[in-house]
């Protein structure tokens, strides 16, 4: 299927929060123009297959009308209680000719008896109901997360459960594949289903990835992301992401939807590198898909349909340097012959080869795609290309696993032939499709930071582009001001706009948009000697600081303001370190005038920071204050670590 959407919409959608506590009240769910059909055409338009629906997140409500609960739509005033929107969203999927996922969260942060063994039953009746009611569906997605704090029927405590046994899964899969015997399973936290997480939310896969893990262990997080060479159990890399930063709708970031080179990266990163890719759409409170968020996603199909408009090998010509003997069903030219079903092959002791593509005259092009016949396993490990240019063979890329499908990005090369060369494969390699394609330039918008001095720092991602800026929140143009050196804004607040621009194709990228608080040149740490515990206040996401390896939980930060601020919000950046530790998950707040008095103004969880380790904000009422403290109370591996990226305030 390559692509299909995710679809977020719950209590917490109106409550601008990350998860639903399960204490919402049903009645602030009033999606009052909700469209279960623009939802469709727009995943329909975008080149989606499929959509999976958020039928019940962690909150525990439920977006049908479940008879086993009253915290569902039938208690909402939206249609007077009478909606259901997997329906909707089951006849909008029959419409356009998209397959329908149920996405079914096994923690239940609302219902009294989760954590013990009457939830299984409820759990099980809920998975009747949404596989039996609303035709074939394609995908069943178990979140991984699972106990914690929660509601729970007003116990409003912690629950604790071993996600590996309480939920049987081997009795919960017998039902699942009862009920939907074509179904395909999605667990991150259960035994091993039928696809896999890839450890991140950031929307790649690694380099490497074997569509292979072992059916029984641990899986190691290296291994989700690259899978498992020699694993005894095909279970694929499904890559989710969401269009925005978060997985449901914040107004905030209404300015933080994906670019186009930032989705584009995504499809290299996913599909590109043998994995499916799942891409969500956050739900507004009135039942739409943000035009922004639609707009992004059309582009996207745009772009991809752009890029890969023009098959220059189609034509060409193919020669292998060894070939299955005995018969031309295994030919080279099956390579180029648009039927997947066909494949070149060598014989079984030989797995190593080359493949020359010849374009009969001098072409330019900067991607790759090869596919490898899967039906009979993913085989190769390593290969190379190569273009003849001025005479001589110029290696373009050395890379590793295909699957069913690699594509490779590299600078235009222009040349008359291109040759493909597998230098180390499991066995006999079956290659069943090569095309080569001449993508447009996208230019990639800037990076905007700004340093604890209050200095604006605007740096191109393409060296070739030139950079135009605003300040005052205006679009910017090639008529605006150009950045040539860091700028300084003061000690206030800031918006900064900026867009690249290239001088010889006259193509702008898309603008990049940051809004800054006061600027922090008079912050100190009164309680911290080690000079780089500043990291944390550089604007610079990739430095951070993390606490002396001897401290317990609840671990400090005290930082003087310089004056005093009327403070009504701070954020908080983890390490963005793959894998890093000492990420916040539980945390409180104070703030004091003197350093001496504090008072806790706000206290929380920081909702799937592991998995999604972005930037952190929570609001509170206003208060003055000169003073802050951030505590932190739990970390997300329940250790004794505290790290920090960026630590920054909000102010009235």
């Amino acid at each position: 299927m390559e692509y299909y959407g995710f679809i977020h919409f719950s209590v917490n959608t109106y409550t601008d929060m990350s998860w639903g506590l399960g204490s919402e009240d049903p009645k602030i769910f009033n999606p009052d123009k909700l469209d279960c059909m623009q939802w469709a055409r727009i995943c329909k338009e975008a080149g989606m297959k499929g959509v999976i629906l958020t039928a019940k997140h962690h909150s525990g409500f439920c977006l049908w009308p479940s008879v086993y609960t009253e915290y569902s739509v039938k208690n909402c005033p939206w249609k007077n209680g009478k909606g259901d929107i997997v329906r909707e969203m089951s006849d909008a999927c029959k419409a356009y000719g998209l397959k329908l996922g149920i996405y079914l969260s096994p923690w239940d942060r609302n219902h009294p008896d989760y954590g013990k063994p009457a939830y299984i039953t409820y759990f099980r009746n809920q998975l009747r109901e949404l596989l039996t009611n609303y035709g074939e569906i394609f995908e069943i997605w178990f979140d991984g997360a699972n106990g914690g704090s929660g509601y729970y029927g007003g116990a409003n405590e912690t629950r604790k459960i071993d996600a590996k046994t309480y939920y049987d899964w081997p009795n919960t899969y017998k039902l699942v594949r009862e009920l939907q015997p074509n179904i395909v399973i999605w667990n991150d936290g259960g035994d091993r289903a039928d696809l896999r997480w890839v450890g991140t939310e950031a929307g790649y896969v690694g380099e490497t990835n074997w569509s292979l893990l072992n059916k029984t262990g641990d899986v190691p997080e290296d291994m989700l992301r690259h899978g498992v060479e020699n694993g005894d159990a095909w279970v694929p890399g499904e890559v989710n992401t969401s269009i925005r930063p978060e997985w449901f709708y914040h107004p905030k970031e209404d300015t933080k939807v994906k670019t186009l080179p930032q989705l584009m990266n995504t499809y290299y990163q996913s599909i590109g590198r043998n994995a499916t890719l799942l891409l969500n759409f956050p739900i507004m409170p009135n039942g739409l898909i943000n035009d922004k968020d639609e707009q992004a996603a059309l582009g996207f199909a745009k772009a991809v349909k752009e890029a890969f408009a023009v098959n220059l090998a189609k034509g060409a010509a193919a020669e292998a340097s060894a070939t299955r003997a005995g018969s031309k069903i295994y030919s080279a030219a099956n390579v180029l012959d648009d039927n997947k079903e066909t494949y070149w092959s060598t014989d079984d002791n030989v797995n190593t080869a080359s493949l020359t593509i010849d374009f009969k005259k001098p072409v330019s092009f900067n991607r790759f795609l090869v596919q490898e016949y899967i039906a009979l396993g993913q085989r190769v490990k390593n290969f190379t290309i190569e273009a003849f240019v001025q005479g001589k063979w110029m290696l373009i890329d050395t890379q590793t696993t295909i699957g069913y499908k690699r594509i490779l990005r590299f600078p235009t090369v222009q040349s008359n032939k291109l040759r493909f060369t597998i230098t180390g494969a499991k066995a006999s390699p079956l290659i069943s499709n090569i095309e080569v394609y001449n993508a447009p330039q996208i230019l990639t918008p800037p990076i905007i930071t700004r340093a604890q001095s209050g200095k604006v720092i605007i740096t191109p991602a393409d060296p070739e582009s030139e950079i135009f800026y605003t300040l005052d929140g205006s679009t910017p143009s090639v008529q605006s001001a150009k950045y040539t050196t860091p700028v300084m804004t003061g000690s206030g607040k800031t918006e900064v706009k900026a867009i690249a621009y290239n001088q010889l194709t006259k193509k702008s990228s898309a603008i990049t948009a940051e809004k800054f608080d006061i600027a922090k040149q008079s912050w100190t740490f009164p309680s911290i000697a080690d000079s780089n515990v500043y990291n944390m206040l550089d604007g610079q996401e990739s430095t951070a600081w993390h606490q002396p390896g001897n401290v317990t939980m609840p671990a400090d930060i005290v930082i003087d303001l310089g004056k005093t601020e009327n403070l009504n919000g701070f954020r908080y950046l983890p390490d963005q370190n793959w894998w890093a530790n000492g990420i916040i998950s539980h945390y409180e707040f104070f703030v004091s005038m003197n350093s001496n008095d504090w008072q806790l103004v706000d206290s929380g969880e920081f909702s799937n920071i592991k998995n999604n380790p972005l930037w952190q904000t929570k609001t509170f009422k206003t208060v003055p204050a000169r003073f802050i403290r951030l505590r932190a109370l739990r970390n997300t591996q329940n250790d004794d670590a505290a790290g920090y990226a960026e630590v920054d305030v909000l102010t009235e």
